[in-house]
């Protein structure tokens, strides 16, 4: 008998509800809601609107309940961020957006508190003032009231599961993007937390990736009209799931999960946290069964659905095509940006922040919107060759192969630039792998796979990837010496 699972992904800008069927030998996904995920600003705050994720996954339940049933559910979600719930299991207020301004600074300040060094032997993780120790670091020299009222801290995805089960859990993935956790001992981090200011007590038990959460409150389930399932602590980090869905055949394996972020890394056993990876600031994330994805946060197509949502602003209505055409026929290696600048990260004018930073850096100024995404491409792509050689560095390994997956698998000229730059071959697909390897972990927990390997094998076959070979390694060759001085 086939079983039916229900998975939710939610991103930056968007959520599904993904009902997926296993018959043995291969997953169909079907998308049955989508909902947009739209941020709040109120009184100079950047808030998740919370509570309307949550009245849509109860949509998704319930179109799923229609739509034939399920057997589990499990919830994907962005990194880093969190809601606080007080004494009586009551959300204190709604949780604020990473790219708030909250956390500007707050990365250095840090810093003065626990050495950069002994930060990263314990957590491993690569610095960036958007990380949840960071926030929480934020709240405590600035709302220090804040951590008093608060009884509990819940990650994203384990807050909307805890508002399905009534269950208080920290799922290990998310808890591992956190710069809260010990790499190597897989638990909270006493050091880091005391030297940040910030109480243990608020910290939920971390559970493995694969657990059960919970089952659909009584509520829930009345209010709903559906029957009680379980609810998976699947891998809740995006990114965690989207690795367990590569189809790679051998151990040793590049991926890049592309999307708003471009997540660049290999799957390891244990955490790198020597000199090297130091050096680099490569982060050690948890994944599938406690491997680590050592890997590199990377500005991705945020850059390119900034721009556009600017120039919309503007009256100028471009389809995503639309733009890769015109990025396509503009001249080449005109200039570069580093991706990763902090002047990327806010909302607001990505194409003037284009030019000014061209500006700033003495280099070609674009003007049209065709050569504004050249430079944003052919910058993404170096950061690419970048990263791919503090890798190689690191671990002292040859890859092959690059597989990107994710929605930036749709973006050809991403992809045919991807292995220009990097001079390797790059296969890309599937294009949901967030959702499949949310459904894989489901189904492990459900015993009808065997491990993440066998999961692998199904999503490979029931895939079609797509490879690019490298081109014009030459003239990348040459730009790539010119990027590395912008």
């Amino acid at each position: 008998m086939s079983k039916r699972v229900l998975a939710f992904d939610l991103g930056a800008s968007s959520g599904r509800a993904m009902l997926a069927q296993f018959d043995g030998n291969s997953i169909e996904i079907e998308e049955i809601h989508r909902f947009s995920n739209d941020p709040v600003m109120v009184n100079g705050t950047l808030y998740w609107d919370i509570l309307r994720l949550f009245f849509e996954i109860k949509q998704g339940i319930s179109k799923a309940h229609h739509a034939g049933g399920f057997d589990s559910i499990g919830i994907d979600t962005w990194g880093v961020d969190f809601g606080f719930l007080d004494e009586n299991g009551v959300m204190i207020e709604n949780p604020v957006h990473y790219r708030d301004n909250r956390n500007a600074g707050y990365g250095e300040k840090a810093l003065e508190k626990l050495p950069r060094k002994r930060f990263y032997e314990i957590a491993g993780l690569q610095f960036m003032d958007i990380n949840t120790a960071i926030q929480l670091y934020s709240i405590a020299q600035n709302r220090p009231q804040l951590l008093e009222r608060a009884k509990t801290m819940l990650f994203t995805p384990d807050l909307l599961c805890y508002m399905l089960t009534g269950e208080k859990n920290t799922e290990y993935s998310i808890a591992s993007t956190s710069q809260l956790l010990d790499a190597k001992k897989r638990d909270w981090s006493d050091e880091i937390l005391n030297a940040l200011g910030i109480p243990k007590r608020i910290l939920a038990p971390i559970v493995k990736s694969g657990s059960k959460a919970g089952r659909l409150s009584a509520e829930i389930c009345e209010e709903l009209g559906v029957p009680a399932a379980d609810v998976i602590a699947t891998c809740e980090h995006d990114t965690a799931s989207a690795v367990v869905s590569v189809p790679a055949a051998d151990k040793d394996f590049i991926y890049i999960s592309s999307g708003t972020w471009s997540l660049f890394g290999t799957e390891l056993e244990e955490p790198m946290l020597d000199e090297k990876a130091l050096k680099h600031n490569i982060t050690n994330e948890g994944g599938f069964g406690g491997s680590i994805r050592f890997l590199k946060n990377i500005m991705g197509l945020w850059l390119i659905q900034e721009s556009r949502r600017q120039w919309i602003r503007e009256g100028k209505i471009y389809s995503f095509a639309e733009l890769e055409n015109h990025a396509r026929v503009s001249q080449p290696f005109r200039c570069f940006i580093d991706p990763d600048a902090p002047e990327f990260v806010p909302q607001g004018n990505m194409p003037r922040r284009v030019q000014a930073y061209c500006e700033r850096t003495n280099q070609y100024v674009p003007k049209t919107p065709g050569e504004i995404l050249r430079c944003i491409y052919e910058s993404i792509a170096m950061k690419y060759r970048e990263t791919y050689g503090m890798i190689h560095d690191a671990t002292g390994k040859r890859y092959s192969t690059i597989h990107i997956v994710g929605g930036g698998t749709k973006d050809t000229l991403l992809c045919q630039m991807t292995a220009n730059a990097c001079g390797v071959n790059v296969v890309a697909g599937p294009v949901e792998a967030t959702v499949l390897g949310n459904v894989a972990v489901q189904l492990i927990a459900l015993g009808e796979i065997t491990d993440i390997w066998q999961a692998r094998k199904i999503i490979a076959a029931s895939q079609e990837p797509k490879a690019y070979a490298p081109e014009d390694t030459q003239d990348w060759d040459a730009a790539y010496s010119r990027y590395e001085q912008k």
